[in-house]
Order: structure tokens, then C-alpha cells, then sequence
């Protein structure tokens, strides 16, 4: 009897939480790690420390895998297609993955669709940015097009002088061009997740309201409340649209801000081809979780279903706070919410840094106001300790 082995690219919390999955369902996880201490290295078999830009210690990693797939988007595509054309079963493709790490190849891409798209532009000057911005209407949101996350590579330009402040941007010249965007009258964010098989299986997740703080995920409420039925149902399949017509294999978010009135009711901000923070809630929430779902799917196997298990859960995000000592606050969390579920990330306390989230599904007939409540408890007592 030969149970597949499945190798990950990055040893972050996202390999980390594959981890549990793949042991229920006998599968071998290896991870190709940054470091000795990062997240996932003590949660799997066998993780070895690599650089994952170079193309030999990925050639070495996939020997013997069944598969290798991803707990980031940062591997150089052009090493991928080499472990492709060598016979190394690679999923999602890169053909896929680019249009999560090229910010204007996914604008692109979702214009030629016909998907909501912000207004937006390739710009290559100050000169460009300021054209843009009279044209869209200020403010406008600039992007570099690769490595930014959480907030980062992302700044808000006010207007002609502000746009002036971002020529050491562009006089860096790390890019061609750089992402403007128009500033999107928004009334709260979504998202959309969705996995895909190579077969061409896809199930989609309800859409959840996101909540973030500082440009990173704070907490996410699922299903999100109130939101209309037919702008759900056209996020849910703008997402699945974008999984097939890209060809995305595992699981994938689609973030959206939600428009109420205007065109769709939402447009697409961006995009993840792998497990995402904004899907956490479904470990918990669902019947079939984004990290069992996402092995399933790279290995083309049926996918599972993605009802939620209650009325609503909410998930609710700890950064690095006080506490240095997690695990001397689980008496009283575990305490103050015994529904609570605690996942921590396996990380050293850092400020601003994730470590951990709280699941807390709903009550029967329960309000989405005292969920939050009660995970921002947990929540605050392990980040605090007090």
C-alpha cells in the first residue's frame, strides 16, 4: 500500500496547517524550509533547509514527490517550468501562479475576462501617475507590481505633490512599470475562495467579510452577513471563472471590495493561488477545510464538501503583543471560551507579527456581534496574557 508524498515549498504557517490534513489522511508532507525554525519544521516528516530561488536545491526537494506545491507564490517560474518539462509534477503551474505574484499581468488578465476591475495602469513615471490620477480622480493607490503583501509595496498618493514624493519608486528602477489604481469607494472587503483539481473539479466556499487593520487580515466573519444574494453568487463565480480560465490546481483566493449599487456590487483587488488567512475560518467552519481541500485538489483527488458546519464562525487573528509566553494564557483562553479553537503558528513573539488565530463558531441563533466578541476575548488574553 503507497500513500502519496507530497512535498511544499515554504516551511511558513501555511505548510505548517497542511501538516494535521495530510497525517489524517496518510499522506507524507515534506517541506522545503528557510530555516531551521521556521513554522512548519516541526510539524512534518522531513524538512530541509534550502534556498528555494535556486534551481538545484528545488531539483534535489522534488526527487521522490509526488507532487510539490506551495506555501508562497515567490518561486522563480522559470525554475518551475525546468522541474515541469523534467517530469515533476507541479501544481498550481506557473502558467497559473504569475498572476499572483504580477500585479499587472492579473489586471490584465482579469480585464481580458470581462471581470469587475478597478480603474487602473501601467505607469512608468511621475509623469504617468499624475496623468492617471487627473484622469481616474485622486487619491490613487500605487502598487509595485511583485513582493508586496500585508500592506506592503502599497502607498496612497493624495495628490499632484504627494505623487512627486514617488519618484524614488520609480528611479529604483526594480520595474518597468508600476500599478495605479484608482481608490476604491469600498464598503467593506470580501473574499472569495475556491479550489480546483486538474481534472477540472472546482467547489467554491461562502464569501466572508474580511476585516483588516493596518493592511493586514484582523478578523474574517463567514459567511459574511447581509451581503446580497446576487452579488454573492457573482463573486462566487467571478472566483471559479478565475480558477478555470487561469487553469489554478488547489485552493485560491479571490480578495474583492465590495461596491453596493455600483456595477457587480464588487471588484477584484487581488489574488492568492494557495491557501489564504481569509480561509482559516473553514478549519473549523466547514465540513472540508481549505488545507485538507487544497491537498486533495494538487493530488487530483474528489473534492470535498464546503457547507458551512454552523450558522456563522468568526476568525479572529493574534499579532505579537505582550505576551512572550503563549502557552501560560491557555488555562484561562481555554477557559474564558471552551468553543474556542486555538491555532498557534509555532513562532517567536514578535510585535506586529501572526502568530496564531481563534476559531469561534456560532451558537444556534447567535449573533455575529457576540461571536466576535467572544473570539476577540481569546484572542486578547493570549496576545495580552491578561
Amino acid at each position: 500500500m503507497s500513500f502519496p508524498v507530497i512535498g511544499v515549498v515554504g516551511g511558513g504557517q501555511l505548510a505548517r496547517m497542511m501538516a494535521p490534513q495530510a497525517v489524517h489522511l496518510g499522506f507524507d508532507l515534506h517541506v522545503l524550509a528557510e530555516g531551521p525554525d521556521v513554522s512548519a519544521v516541526k510539524a512534518v516528516s522531513s524538512a530541509p533547509v534550502g534556498d528555494y530561488t535556486d534551481l538545484e536545491t528545488l531539483r534535489a526537494f522534488a526527487r521522490g514527490k509526488d507532487v510539490v506545491t506551495f506555501d508562497h507564490e515567490h518561486v522563480p517560474n522559470e525554475h518551475l517550468q525546468t522541474l515541469i518539462d523534467e517530469g515533476v509534477n507541479v501544481q498550481p503551474r506557473p502558467s497559473a501562479l504569475v498572476h499572483a505574484q504580477d500585479k499587472l499581468v492579473m489586471r490584465r488578465a482579469i480585464e481580458a475576462l470581462g471581470l469587475p476591475n478597478p480603474r487602473w495602469a501601467a505607469v512608468a513615471s511621475v509623469a504617468e501617475l499624475v496623468a492617471f490620477g487627473d484622469e481616474a480622480g485622486w487619491p490613487v493607490v500605487l502598487k509595485t507590481p511583485r513582493g508586496g503583501y500585508d500592506g506592503k509595496g502599497v502607498r496612497i498618493v493624495e495628490d499632484h505633490v504627494a505623487a512627486q514624493a514617488c519618484a524614488d519608486w520609480f528611479d529604483a528602477g526594480r520595474f518597468d512599470a508600476l500599478l495605479a489604481e484608482e481608490k476604491v469607494d469600498f464598503s467593506r472587503e470580501l473574499s472569495a475562495m475556491v479550489a480546483r483539481t486538474p481534472g477540472g473539479e472546482a467547489r467554491a466556499w461562502p464569501v466572508v467579510h474580511t476585516i483588516q487593520v493596518d493592511g493586514v487580515c484582523d478578523e474574517v466573519i463567514a459567511p459574511a452577513a447581509e451581503l446580497d444574494p446576487a452579488v454573492e453568487e457573482a463573486a462566487r463565480e467571478a472566483a471559479l471563472t478565475i480558477a478555470r480560465e487561469f487553469g489554478v490546481t488547489g485552493a485560491m483566493a479571490a480578495e474583492l471590495f465590495e461596491t453596493p449599487g455600483h456595477g457587480a456590487g464588487f471588484v477584484i483587488n487581488e489574488l492568492a493561488m494557495r491557501p489564504h488567512n481569509t480561509g482559516h475560518w473553514s478549519m473549523d467552519g466547514c465540513v472540508t477545510g481549505q488545507f485538507e481541500q487544497h491537498l486533495r485538489a494538487v493530488l487530483d483527488l474528489p473534492l470535498g464538501d464546503t457547507r458551512p458546519l454552523g450558522g456563522r464562525t468568526v476568525m479572529k487573528n493574534y499579532l505579537g503583543g505582550a505576551n512572550e509566553d503563549l502557552y501560560s494564557m491557555y488555562q484561562a483562553a481555554l477557559a474564558a471560551e471552551p468553543r474556542a479553537k486555538i491555532h498557534a503558528y509555532g513562532k517567536s513573539v514578535r510585535p506586529g507579527r501572526k502568530i496564531g488565530h481563534i476559531n469561534v463558531v456560532a451558537e444556534p441563533g447567535e449573533s455575529v456581534a457576540s461571536v466576535r466578541e467572544r473570539a476577540n476575548r481569546v484572542a486578547a488574553l493570549i496576545r495580552d496574557g491578561q
